[in-house]
């Protein structure tokens, strides 16, 4: 039995596969436009990121090797500026109350996990509710936060030592004491990024299968295990994500200082400001109080290079304990 053959010799020649080369160059004209509609599309954000965030850190590398007159205008001075920087006794204080703020105010971490827990639990009544509670000072522009914890810390007529003597006990002034200046802004820190801390945490929580817990409760693991074993292995990578945060602006601080411990001369009259001065503070007096543009440039710049040189470690450091599986 023959087998025959129907159709035209355009039928056949559409059967016949096109050359590699040919699909090769349609596969490349089709990744070139998606290429092109890709760059497109993040162009926008690409500009903004390039005028507002880099062209201003690569003006401000510039402006720390210059010197600025009274009147405006620099001139190229060198590394004389890191120079001064590094024999800088208020550079070092600065960097140090910063550091400190940085290591205390990682204590709302845990803090916030206990509360993201809490806030987990099963058949909670008023979950919405407390959310929005403990989320209410992030929304809150950090200036009027300042003001009204300002008015709270007032030595004389605030209402923590108003509390404190109706108990007997005589409070201080808080802000103006150097004993508790540095504490008492690591306080208002905590509270203002709490609720950020733990909407993460609680997200990342409810990420969790529920058929973990349940195993290892026919186990006989209790809920102390079940948070130590689970919880807090598969909650790393929000622990990772909001420690890298965390360190970064706290590294920043500005506004807290500013409007609770004030600035240029006001700030010189408190005597516990040189316990709470950070570096960002000290940039902006530098920058605008003293006119010393060049030398707070310098300032800004060794921050920069503290945060990146920070941030590298606590990712370097992340592949110990981290686990995405």
């Amino acid at each position: 039995m023959t087998a025959t053959v129907t159709g035209t010799a355009d039928d056949v020649r559409t059967a016949v596969p096109a050359p590699v080369p040919a699909r090769r160059r349609r596969r490349r004209r089709h990744r070139g436009a998606e290429a092109a509609w890709a760059y497109l599309l993040i162009a926008p954000t690409g500009l903004g990121l390039a005028v507002f965030y880099l062209w201003p850190v690569l003006q401000t590398g510039y402006f720390s090797f210059t010197e600025w007159g009274p009147f405006g205008g620099h001139e190229w001075v060198g590394l004389d500026n890191y120079r001064t920087l590094a024999a800088d006794d208020e550079v070092l204080t600065s960097l140090r109350n910063t550091v400190a703020y940085t290591l205390l105010g990682l204590l709302g971490i845990p803090l916030a996990v206990m509360f993201a827990a809490l806030l987990n639990r099963p058949r909670l009544r008023g979950v919405s509710a407390y959310r929005a509670l403990f989320f209410l000072p992030v929304v809150t522009m950090p200036v009027a936060v300042a003001m009204v914890w300002r008015w709270l810390y007032n030595g004389d007529y605030g209402l923590i030592n108003y509390l404190l003597s109706l108990v007997g006990v005589e409070g201080p002034h808080w802000i103006a004491d150097p004993a508790t200046a540095l504490y008492a802004l690591v306080a208002v820190g905590i509270w203002t990024s709490l609720g950020y801390n733990i909407v993460i945490f609680l997200a990342g929580m409810q990420a969790i299968p529920r058929e973990y817990y349940e195993a290892a409760s026919i186990d006989g693991a209790g809920a102390l295990a079940q948070f130590r074993r689970i919880t807090l292995p598969l909650l790393s990578p929000s622990l990772f994500f909001v420690s890298v945060l965390s360190v970064i602006g706290s590294l920043q601080l500005f506004d807290l200082v500013y409007v609770m411990g004030g600035s240029g001369q006001s700030a010189r009259a408190n005597p516990a400001f040189p316990r709470i001065q950070t570096v960002v503070h000290l940039f902006y007096d530098k920058a605008f109080y003293t006119n010393d543009r060049g030398y707070a440039a310098a300032i800004v710049m060794a921050l920069l290079v503290l945060i990146v040189i920070l941030t590298a470690i606590q990712f370097r450091l992340q592949k110990r304990w981290v686990h995405y599986g």
